[in-house]
């Protein structure tokens, strides 16, 4: 640290990025986990002593306890659908591992019962997560509220219990309770988690509020507006709850197909069995030919022509930052013809930067000098602003002098005694409104500078020495540098430009999308805003991709047709919610991955022409001639191993650099650096 820096004030360990309490199902907590963890224990016991040849005594009980262990479920759910009078690949699984037992084949038909019950344990895994974020974000409103009572005294009650028309105090740090109207007092509320505004909202009478945004450091009086279950949180929750139900269930490519190959495999295996018995044929024969015959058109050779790409691909995208949830989503990343961006951590770095400094003409100062009373100033106090400026002069290098008599006024800014100056910094509604010499050309340029620069999108923060301005700051949360690149990739793979979705300002969201290349602007939303717009694209027939990070974005990223989050600083709900995660937050992996998937389409068809190939000539020679078992069963693993390891080239880094060459997603540019004005 350079010589005269004072260290930053000690601070407790940070909570979560969006605050929501931790909730967490643990895995042995679902049924269908502890079935499928009973399998795989019971098969990894009878295994070792399959192979070395221990007497069947030893292991077949072992391995029909996997059977009944991890079978008896999907079974169950096959045959409910069956009654349904829908015939899944599920049962038709179970029902060729057993097949596979009556033949010898017992091993075999064990391994497939415990993927399937693995697959299952995950996907009930994944739905519990998700249910647990969105149950936690009701932990953001406090549990009790004080209430204002009609002789001037307060009470504690339940927030539940609050109904319109009470008046609640909001003390600094607090949590608001309820949606409600400020009556009186001043502070600033960090509403990031209703809005994603990635600064604090000045908030005085008449102002808005919401329950579960942070207080500052002053005392508010709200009339309450609404009922807890109406409040803007509780809508978040049934928005994403909802948008998670009504989401279309999606099928992978081969299930599309799934119903009339079943029900066309059971029928011709039964016929293979049964025409020869009636023309008088062996008993014994008619059932190996109908064994062998269900052996080779068995659907896992077609089932594992489509997971080892989606498997592989989805490896390949982690290992390069991107967490994508299931085989599912990774097709359908690939089908996204429409993309919706959230702004604050998503677009940008979620972090205000100072990116202009201006010492009026008349101050005598630098922009060093004016950098450092300004931080020297600011250094006590913990708003982002403040820090902010902080961290500017500490990237620079500046000495900051020490500072007493501190004061902060919510709403207003800081003051504090530098040397032999008093200086303020802060609002310039609030400090230029009355200075010391009001009229004075400091002011007139004061508010000049102060316009330009929110004319830019930027935060203005005004410095005033003895009472005169000498300078303004221009703050901005930062676009990362990778962004317009992105979005140019993202228009390429789509064929239209993306949309941005935000609660920011509209100056502030206008300068970052033309930074970015963006045209279509969506300025000012609430959650609900967000998710009516991704519902609206959706319902035009669009097949919208949702890029977000914050507690705001959860809905929309629930009712769009694929989800992402921004994992570093990503809320628990949004990453929860999401199909898929960047987990290095580098913005220039979702075209690589979109790219990705759709080279694993691709390469699905392949494999599923190559399986259907395979199973055609051995089916034909089962039925037209006499196809040995070991030979059909050699031919239907042969093809299995051959399709798996076509997919697996897409665990190549060379399959992820093509992505990223198709998506743009190139070496990112530099990124823009603060200009300092003299």
């Amino acid at each position: 640290m350079p010589a005269g820096v004072l260290p930053r004030p000690s601070r407790t360990a940070a909570s979560p990025a969006d605050g929501i309490p931790r909730r967490r199902t643990r895995a042995l907590a679902l049924t269908e986990a502890r079935w499928a963890g009973a399998a795989l224990a019971l098969f990894l016991l009878a295994l070792p002593l399959d192979l070395t040849g221990t007497p069947g005594w030893t292991w077949g009980p072992l391995y029909a306890l996997v059977y009944a262990a991890g079978g008896w479920e999907p079974a169950l759910s096959g045959l409910r659908e069956l009654r349904e009078k829908v015939l899944d690949v599920d049962l038709l699984m179970i029902v060729a591992a057993l097949g596979a037992a009556s033949i010898g084949q017992v091993r075999d038909g064990a391994l497939l019962i415990v993927i399937f019950a693995a697959s299952g344990a995950l996907e009930a895994l994944a739905t519990a997560r998700t249910q647990d974020a969105v149950r936690g974000l009701l932990d953001l409103a406090p549990a009790t509220a004080s209430r204002i009572t009609a002789d001037g005294g307060e009470e504690s009650v339940a927030t539940e219990d609050l109904v319109v028309g009470d008046v609640i105090r909001i003390r600094p740090g607090e949590r608001v309770g309820a949606d409600g109207r400020v009556l009186d007092g001043a502070s600033e509320v960090d509403q990031a988690t209703i809005t994603g505004e990635p600064l604090p909202t000045v908030k005085e009478p008449g102002d808005t509020v919401f329950a579960g945004t942070l207080n500052g450091t002053g005392t508010l009086r709200v009339a309450v507006e609404r009922d807890a279950s109406a409040s803007v949180i509780a809508r978040i929750v049934a928005m994403t709850e909802e948008a998670s139900r009504t989401k279309a269930p999606t099928q992978l490519f081969i299930e599309k197909v799934e119903q009339r190959y079943s029900l066309g495999m059971v029928a011709a295996t039964l016929a293979v069995f049964l025409v020869p018995l009636l023309l008088g044929g062996d008993m014994t024969a008619s059932l190996l030919r109908a064994m062998t015959f269900m052996i080779v058109a068995s659907p896992c050779a077609v089932v594992l022509a489509t997971m080892p790409p989606l498997l592989s691909a989805m490896a390949n995208a982690g290992r390069h930052g991107v967490l994508v949830k299931s085989a599912v989503v990774m097709e359908r990343l690939g089908q996204a013809d429409a993309v919706a961006l959230d702004k604050t951590g998503t677009l940008t770095e979620g972090t205000p930067r100072v990116t202009r400094v201006l010492p009026l003409p008349g101050s005598g100062l630098t922009a060093d000098a004016l950098l450092t009373l300004a931080a020297a100033a600011e250094h006590p106090s913990e708003h982002p602003l403040a820090r902010a400026v902080v961290n500017a002069a500490q990237e620079g290098g500046l000495p900051l002098p020490p500072a007493t008599g501190f004061t902060s006024e919510p709403g207003t800014g800081v003051a504090a005694t530098v040397g032999d100056h008093r200086i303020a910094a802060g609002s310039p509604a609030r400090l230029l409104r009355d200075p010391a010499a009001p009229g004075t050309p400091e002011t007139a340029e004061a508010a000049e500078a102060v316009a330009g620069l929110e004319e830019t999108g930027c935060t203005a923060v005004v410095v005033l020495r003895d009472g005169v301005p000498a300078g303004v700051l221009g703050i901005t949360d930062r676009i990362r540098r990778d962004a317009a690149a992105t979005v140019a990739s993202l228009a390429r793979l789509t064929g239209g430009s993306p949309v941005l979705l935000t609660g920011d300002h509209p100056r502030a969201a206008a300068r970052l999308a033309a930074e970015a290349g963006i045209t279509d602007v969506r300025a000012g939303l609430l959650p609900q805003d967000k998710a009516a717009a991704v519902r609206e694209q959706e319902q035009a027939g669009r097949r919208v991709l949702v890029v977000g990070d914050g507690v705001n974005d959860a809905p929309a990223l629930a009712a769009a047709h694929i989800g992402i989050a921004m994992g570093r600083a990503g809320s628990d709900l949004a990453l929860e919610t999401a199909d898929a995660v960047i987990i290095r937050d580098e913005l220039a992996t979702v075209p690589a991955v979109v790219a990705l998937s759709r080279a694993t389409r691709r390469l699905v068809v392949q494999n599923l022409a190559i399986a259907g190939l395979f199973i055609s000539v051995l089916a034909v020679w089962d039925l037209a001639g006499h196809l040995p078992l070991p030979l059909g069963v050699l031919g239907h693993e042969g093809s299995t191993v051959l399709v798996g390891l076509n997919g697996l080239r897409l665990l190549r880094e060379s399959a992820w650099r093509r992505a990223a060459g198709q998506g743009g997603a190139g070496s990112p540019g530099r990124a823009p650096s603060a200009t300092v004005t003299g």
